[in-house]
């Protein structure tokens, strides 16, 4: 009977959430919304926060057009006059803040994806999403060159791919399984069309199409800007509230249901939110590859923990985009290639650095 007791205490403990393991807490946003914060990854989030804002430092001071680190204080108050007015203002102003906001938001994208599809490899980029807005960029620039606007174009393209892949799996955003092959086909089907329109429009189009489908921060403005800022935190509270939800969704169903949670539900919440992510993101920069693969593998290697790890993912992914928006600008042995291109390199990298882990790990 004694034994009896004494067990039946300590499920009441663990229940009322009374004991928590080592290096855990809680962070509550009001009365609403908790979530589940460890050491570990507070601790990378500040550091990652610091490489951000050092790389942004880097962006808008480095090269023969930079802003000089005495003036950048008094630039950033407002101060700014001539040659740094142009620089903070036009030439690289919006360009690193579309690069922030465009890399949280592929970056969140891609750690909600990856939690209820409990892929290492899934991103929105695997169910078509980045494709279809490819094929709809190509199709306004040679169909509807003059009435629709190419970053138009693309968030149809995307909005349309999702419509087909949630009617393809017959089971909507549910089964992460179908999820994944009906957005392979999607996908395959956009990037021949995103190919067709590249061959068949004018030369000098098709370099500035081709430009965009690899995805591109140049020329980015304010009102970029203003667009992506809006997506990104519209989304974030709805991110909130679903990280307690991924997170007991990754114990399994049967177990989550257990617990009280609804895991079609929040698969099906998490997978919109990721594709509204994604398409707000695409519609500002083009369709930028593997930052949303990358930034939530590097966050859970970092911390060496599970969890959908959203607010270190949302960091990282900013700070990718920021470190490869900067390589394009000052590397010198190439002048104005797209982000996406070494988002691509660094991306294929770590894939490749992936398969040869898991091809020397025992079986």
């Amino acid at each position: 009977m004694k034994t009896a007791d004494r067990t039946t205490a300590s499920d009441s403990t663990v229940t009322t959430g009374r004991t928590r393991p080592a290096g855990r807490g809680v962070l509550r946003i009001g009365p609403w919304v908790a979530v589940p914060v460890r050491r570990a990854t507070v601790v990378a989030a500040v550091v990652t926060l610091l490489l951000l804002c050092g790389a942004a430092v880097a962006t808008l001071s480095m090269g023969r057009l930079g802003i000089g680190l005495p003036d950048l204080p008094s630039a950033l108050a407002g101060d700014a006059t001539g040659k740094n007015a142009f620089v903070l203002n036009r030439l690289r102003g919006p360009r690193l803040v579309v690069a922030i906001a465009t890399g949280a938001a592929f970056g969140l994208s891609g750690a909600l994806f990856q939690s209820v599809t409990r892929n290492p490899l899934g991103s929105p980029d695997v169910i078509g999403l980045g494709s279809g807005a490819g094929a709809g960029a190509a199709a306004a620039a040679l169909f509807l060159p003059d009435v629709l606007p190419v970053a138009v174009g693309a968030l149809l393209g995307a909005v349309i791919a999702m419509a087909i892949v949630f009617l393809a799996t017959g089971t909507g955003f549910r089964s992460p399984g179908r999820l994944v092959v009906a957005g392979i086909g999607v996908a395959a089907m956009a990037t021949a069309l995103t190919q067709y329109v590249v061959y068949a429009v004018e030369r000098d189009k098709a370099s500035a199409l081709t430009a965009y489908v690899n995805g591109s921060l140049n020329a980015r403005s304010w009102e970029d800007a203003a667009t992506i800022w809006t997506v990104l935190l519209v989304s974030l509270p709805f991110a909130a509230l679903l990280a307690r939800p991924l997170s007991v969704g990754e114990m399994g169903d049967d177990l989550s249901t257990g617990l009280g949670a609804r895991p079609g539900r929040t698969a099906t919440s998490a997978v919109v939110l990721s594709i509204v992510l994604s398409a707000g993101a695409v519609s500002v920069a083009g369709p930028i590859a593997f930052v949303s693969l990358t930034a939530p593998q590097i966050a859970k290697r970092v911390t060496r923990g599970g969890g959908p790890h959203l607010v270190l993912s949302t960091l990282l992914g900013a700070l990718l985009l920021v470190l490869a928006d900067l390589t394009a600008q000052q590397l010198p042995l190439f002048d104005d290639l797209p982000v996406g291109l070494y988002t691509m390199a660094v991306g294929g990298a770590y894939l490749g650095y992936l398969l040869l882990r898991e091809w020397k790990r025992p079986s």
